[in-house]
């Protein structure tokens, strides 16, 4: 629609599926007692015209706000902290939380204003530019939480100081006396995983520990690529005494890789992980990792989305919490 243009009704759509307005009302509101095809017909003139349903008002939306959270792939340990951050913050504030994974489909963002939607959450979703302009079209507010691409203007953003946390890895292996130290990661690309590992780059430069080639990998931030990333590592003339991993999943593989090959964790080999979810207080020995704040981190994508989706602006468009360093047991001095 055009700035200026006047707001489509329902008795446009209506007038134009030749269908009586009642008739396009029980489509809006998911009524079960419309045919089949009249019901096609209504939505294809919905989704033409960029109707926007009455119970997505300005007032009603602050009265009562329900927030779309969206994630990609299997619900992993990472997704589920982050999630108990947004719920808990949502039920502190009275809005509701609908979870659902991220659709390719036509027009997803009109159907998400249809069901009432006041705003989506992405967790580490990549939004492409048609994604954007179809969640302005629909007046939609994004915030991504974790993003892995530098965001656009018009996105918000919730985020870790990953250079400082990649920094403080590095620095403790070093401070255990280790010089071969290796960075197994996630996607180049991701700004995350390229801001991690600068940290690392930051720390071995200012100590004067070289970076031996091949020691720096990315991947995807998955066991698997722990698994294979560290076997290739341990396959090198000069092997690693240290892995500083990317994520807490890329560390698990790589202290199973290590396993696998009678390496003992940490007397053989230190490994560092980045996350502290769950899983690195769980392993076998206990993971020492970066903390990443993700309920705190959730909770600020939750407080952002209300604020925009009741009209106010956001303090900043993109926030970083801090990281900390939480040492356990898989680091130690290199092997004499």
């Amino acid at each position: 629609m055009r700035p200026n243009a006047r707001r489509t009704t329902l008795a446009d759509i209506a007038r134009a599926a030749g269908v009586s307005v009642a008739t396009v009302s029980k489509v809006v509101n998911g009524r079960g007692d419309v045919a089949p095809h009249t019901r096609v017909r209504v939505q294809e003139l919905l989704h033409r015209h960029d109707y926007l349903a009455p119970v997505f008002r300005h007032t009603e939306a602050v009265e009562s706000p329900t927030i779309e959270v969206q994630f990609k792939g299997s619900l992993k340990s990472y997704v589920a902290e982050a999630l108990e951050g947004i719920v808990d913050a949502a039920a502190e504030s009275g809005a509701s939380v609908v979870v659902s994974k991220a659709s390719g489909a036509p027009h997803w963002a009109r159907d998400l204003v249809s069901a009432g939607r006041s705003a989506v959450i992405a967790v580490t979703s990549v939004h492409t530019a048609a994604h954007l302009k179809e969640l302005a079209r629909s007046g939609l507010p994004l915030v991504v939480l974790d993003p892995l691409h530098l965001p656009d203007s018009r996105v918000h953003s919730v985020g870790a100081t990953n250079f400082a946390g990649g920094l403080s890895a590095t620095r403790h292996l070093l401070s255990l006396g280790h010089r071969r130290i290796a960075y197994l990661g996630g996607p180049a690309t991701a700004i995350c995983n390229q801001a991690r590992m600068h940290g690392y780059r930051a720390a071995m430069e200012a100590e004067g520990a070289p970076v031996l080639d091949g020691y720096v990998r990315p991947g995807e931030f998955t066991y698997e690529t722990g698994l294979a990333g560290a076997a290739e590592l341990l396959d090198l003339d000069r092997p690693p005494t240290a892995v500083f991993a990317g994520n807490d999943e890329i560390a698990l593989g790589v202290v199973e890789a290590a396993r696998a090959r009678g390496l003992r964790v940490p007397e053989e080999l230190s490994v560092v992980g980045f996350d502290d979810t769950s899983l690195a207080r769980m392993a076998s020995p206990p993971l020492t990792t970066v903390r990443q704040p993700l309920r705190e981190m959730g909770a600020a994508a939750l407080r952002t989305a209300l604020r925009l989706a009741s009209g106010e602006k956001a303090e900043s468009h993109h926030i970083e919490l801090a990281t900390e360093l939480v040492v356990r047991a898989s680091t130690a001095p290199p092997p004499s």
